[in-house]
């Protein structure tokens, strides 16, 4: 039945239940477990167009995902919303079982038709610009893209499905960043592979995005391709296969902070490994090099070409591509401009020892149990509370989450519980004066029945 009491905004109508931020995997995913918990005022928003929600049809650059086939996703467990069962529906068991892996692009299509097959309606094409206290609601601004139209949502809770920059931003060094944008993209941005045919390509970074990118670049016709490593060999060890279990998944969140940050810390400071498939990709060419113990200690660019000094030497190159990954900056998000100086950090709330310390790592948000966000000086931004966050700006504090595929049939359960938890709690004395209230008879019994 339903069971959350309606409100009311300042200027009339009704609340929304939950805004959902980001109709990726994760929003998706996130208002499926929402809906069956019978909340079902909600509104989903997406600043991208349909099909453009994520990587998986835009800037993921790899053949196929690099989890394995028969991990769960955003199904939730239910067997007829699978990968396995779309695929099988469109293509047939022979097509799955020839499948080692899945590719990249029918799961972008898969994830349009879990969305279509729950029923889903997602508003694309609109930007949360602001979020702000109203009395015991919270107030969002969104922008229409494509028209400019502007209006505000009230809101009881927040999600934000962000992404992986949806705390920040896609980082590259400063000397990096610096040089003339026709020289140079970040391994997120929309980059036309095609004009690199013939160019000499140098890639920073040896995880598995920097990879997906030189294959790109290898595959379009680059004359050739120089991969550059800190590490004298690139990380093959991929640690998201070790945490898939139910322990972990479940539980990480309840450890004390000195243990989630011990995990965390080895986890992230890996960072993601690549698969065979990732790495014979790029080696297949004969004009792949792959140089390893070679930082970049200077970058720039002549009116010819980029230059780049290392350990191993100088290079030249005619485009670079920063794989790089995320910083986390709240400060560059609009919409947490009324909160940004305010929202704790683990860097804020944990002192790592000496030998654990890591200052990347200490810019991650610190999250409640319920995904909320904490306030740094407690009293300023009492608001916070009602704002989720299930990107991978939350793993430092859960393990990974709303980035992950192996982790949603765990994650996504305890983050719709911490937000019914909260919906419940803030709605108890109408819970307590509704039950005074129940009278509904499940018998009828005579009056002469009884002696």
């Amino acid at each position: 039945m339903p069971w959350l009491t309606p409100r009311r905004p300042p200027d009339g109508g009704q609340a929304l239940d939950v805004l959902i931020v980001g109709a990726g995997q994760s929003g998706i995913a996130t208002a499926f477990g929402l809906k069956r918990s019978r909340v079902d005022n909600f509104l989903i928003v997406d600043m991208a167009a349909r099909g453009a929600e994520g990587p998986w049809l835009t800037f993921a650059r790899m053949p196929t995902l690099r989890s394995p086939k028969d991990y769960t996703g955003p199904d939730l467990d239910i067997p007829s919303l699978t990968y396995p069962s779309w695929h099988i529906a469109r293509f047939g068991q022979d097509s799955w079982d020839a499948v080692k892996l899945i590719d990249r692009e029918a799961w972008g299509h898969y994830l349009l038709w879990v969305r279509d097959t729950i029923g889903l309606e997602v508003e694309n094409g609109t930007a949360i610009t602001a979020i702000a206290p109203a009395g015991d609601l919270l107030a969002a601004d969104l922008l229409n893209l494509a028209t400019g139209e502007r209006r505000r949502v009230h809101a009881r809770k927040i999600v934000l499905a962000t992404g992986q920059d949806g705390m920040g931003k896609w980082w590259m060094p400063p000397e990096v960043e610096a040089l003339p944008v026709t020289r140079r993209a970040h391994a997120a941005d929309d980059i036309d592979f095609e004009t690199l045919k013939g160019a000499k390509v140098a890639v920073l970074g040896a995880g598995a995005s920097a990879f997906d990118n030189a294959g790109a670049a290898l595959e379009a016709g680059a004359a050739e391709v120089m991969l550059f490593s800190r590490r004298h060999s690139p990380q093959v060890i991929q640690p998201y296969r070790w945490l898939t279990f139910k322990g972990f998944l479940a539980h990480l969140g309840d450890l004390e902070d000195e243990w989630r940050w011990r995990f965390m810390r080895r986890i992230l400071g890996l960072r993601e490994g690549f698969p065979q498939e990732t790495y014979d990709r790029c080696a297949r060419h004969a004009n792949f090099r792959l140089i390893g113990g070679a930082p970049w200690t200077s970058v720039s660019a002549t009116e010819a070409c980029v230059e780049i000094s290392t350990p191993k030497g100088d290079f030249t190159a005619d485009f670079v591509i920063s794989g790089t990954g995320v910083e986390m900056d709240f400060a560059l998000r609009p919409e947490l401009s009324a909160c940004a100086d305010n929202i704790a950090t683990w860097g804020d709330k944990y002192t790592p020892p000496k030998d654990e310390r890591h200052d990347r790592l200490g810019r991650f948000p610190y999250l409640d149990p319920d995904f909320a966000l904490v306030e740094k000086r407690a009293g300023e931004t009492p608001w916070i509370k009602d704002i989720h966050l299930f990107s991978i700006a939350s793993t430092m504090s859960f393990g990974p989450s709303g980035s992950s595929i192996n982790a949603m049939t765990t994650v996504v359960p305890k983050l719709v519980l911490g937000i019914t938890k909260g919906l419940f709690r803030s709605d108890v004395e109408a819970h307590w004066e509704s039950l005074k209230a129940y009278n509904t008879p499940q018998a009828i019994i005579p009056d002469d029945a009884v002696e």
